[in-house]
């Protein structure tokens, strides 16, 4: 027996009054997700707080020319100029910041000059051709400028510094039609971009000064890190048994995840060498630092990181080989994954401290996996899975084909590695291995040691065996 309601619906003062009765604990809620959102933005990266002060200062610092009355009367309205130019211009890092402060400068004095000059032309030509005349230098310069930023090259350092001068020529030209003082506007248009610009530069360089570089240098060697954490434990994962398998379960894998983000850092890698070029010497790295073989190295990571990820997808399907189809080849597997992993941690060691002697850690792993390499190679040519059911060795096989894979691309991340020594100055090594000195005999007592004679050799490597780089030998004789 159905039983039928017949309450009626809230009217609207009643959903007005339930909505304003519960709008304070929604706007509390809303408040703490946003305080959460900061503090988790200001944990990501706690650069961020200073960046945002040093923009306010550099506006603060620019308004002046606006606020003081003296210099208001230099430059007037165009004051705002440089406001402007402190707006568009501050970056996060101090190569972005110059590369945008280098391309606005040189594209207003460049634009302002031409300008000047099409005016002048123009003006020759009398009132009926000087419109005419400026109409045409315009399109000229417009459609040329703008067909130039489709160039890669260009387009990558240049871009903002043709359309500031697209935008200054056609200002400064076509402004000139009406405004007799065109000097005078290309003169205070140059003033206020250049301090504006100036502001930028110099508050972004001497206050808590963010490079480029150092974080192109840091996520190459990052993304290194996380792959190199991801082989190191890939064997005893794909390997395991049930009982090692329920047991591996509580313990946390997140390393084994770490590296999808060397998936995606193509666009951060390339504007970061981008910014990085337009900076200064700076801690480790001078002036003209070898920034573009840190890309080299990122896309053969990347390289190595897609082979990766389709190994992680044989870690997570539900259907696994057998045991002991596994067993036939899972010294080799792991053995060859654990040195290419351990590799690829020390030249991410040896970017992260610009020193040379990880690399040759980094060789002896190279080694290492080469020969588990060379013995899963023949394990697969002499027939161990005959007998087996194809299905069931065919995604065992393509676990092991990809991992030589890999080690295939960790060889070739060390050969970038040491190319990278060599070019950006490496840290060398040196060990000085001084022979024991005798207790007794011919060299006298115990207390006369310090006379002997004894032989230093100082070996100075800069890459392992096989390398690019130069080796030096030195034997330097104390007495």
């Amino acid at each position: 027996m159905e039983i039928i309601s017949h309450e009626k619906p809230p009217g609207l003062f009643a959903r007005m009054w339930l909505y304003l009765k519960s709008l304070p604990e929604k706007l509390k809620a809303k408040v703490v997700e946003v305080v959460n959102k900061v503090i988790k933005l200001e944990k990501d990266d706690p650069r961020r707080i200073t960046h945002s002060i040093k923009v306010g200062l550099a506006l603060t610092m620019v308004s002046i020319f606006y606020y003081y009355q003296p210099l208001y009367d230099n430059f007037g309205v165009s004051a705002m100029w440089a406001v402007m130019t402190v707006v568009v211009v501050f970056e996060f890092s101090v190569g972005a910041t110059l590369g945008k402060g280098l391309n606005r400068g040189l594209a207003t004095l460049v634009a302002g000059g031409l300008g000047v000059g099409a005016h002048h032309l123009a003006s020759l030509s009398g009132e009926i051709g000087e419109p005419i005349l400026l109409g045409f230098f315009v399109f000229i310069q417009a459609a040329a400028s703008t067909f130039i930023r489709f160039f890669p090259t260009i387009k990558a350092r240049y871009d903002y510094g043709l359309l500031i001068f697209i935008l200054t020529f056609s200002l400064i030209s076509v402004s000139g039609f009406r405004d007799d003082e065109i000097l005078e506007l290309a003169h205070k248009r140059l003033s206020t971009v250049i301090i504006g610009g100036s502001a930028c530069i110099i508050i972004s360089i001497l206050i808590c000064p963010v490079w480029a570089g150092q974080d192109l240098h840091n996520l190459i060697a990052t993304n290194l890190e996380k792959l190199g954490k991801f082989l190191e434990g890939f064997g005893n994962e794909y390997f395991k048994t049930l009982e090692d398998g329920e047991s591996s379960n509580k313990d946390d894998k997140s390393f084994m995840q770490e590296y999808k983000s060397a998936l995606n850092s193509k666009s951060s890698e390339e504007s970061l060498a981008n910014f990085a070029g337009w900076e200064p010497g700076h801690g480790r790295f001078q002036f003209r630092h070898p920034w573009q073989r840190y890309l080299k190295i990122g896309n053969l990571t990347r390289q190595c990181a897609y082979r990766i990820d389709a190994l992680n997808g044989y870690l997570n399907t539900e259907i696994q080989a057998a045991p002991e189809i596994k067993s036939k080849i899972q010294e080799a597997c792991t053995e060859m994954s654990l040195e290419s992993g351990r590799a690829l941690k020390e030249l991410a060691l040896a970017i992260k401290k610009t020193s040379q002697q990880p690399i040759t850690s980094a060789d002896t792993h190279i080694k290492n996996a080469k020969s588990a390499a060379k013995n899963l190679n023949t394990l697969l040519k002499s027939g161990i899975w005959e007998d087996c059911d194809l299905l069931t060795v065919v995604p065992v096989a393509t676990v092991a084909s990809l991992l030589i894979d890999v080690f295939n691309c960790t060889e070739k991340v060390a050969e970038s590695a040491y190319e990278l020594a060599s070019a950006a100055n490496f840290e060398s090594i040196d060990s000085a291995v001084s022979t024991e000195k005798p207790r007794s005999g011919h060299c006298g007592a115990e207390k006369s040691n310090a006379d002997c004679p004894h032989v230093v050799i100082t070996v100075s490597e800069l890459t392992p065996a096989g390398a690019m780089a130069d080796r030096n030998l030195k034997a330097i004789y104390k007495k």
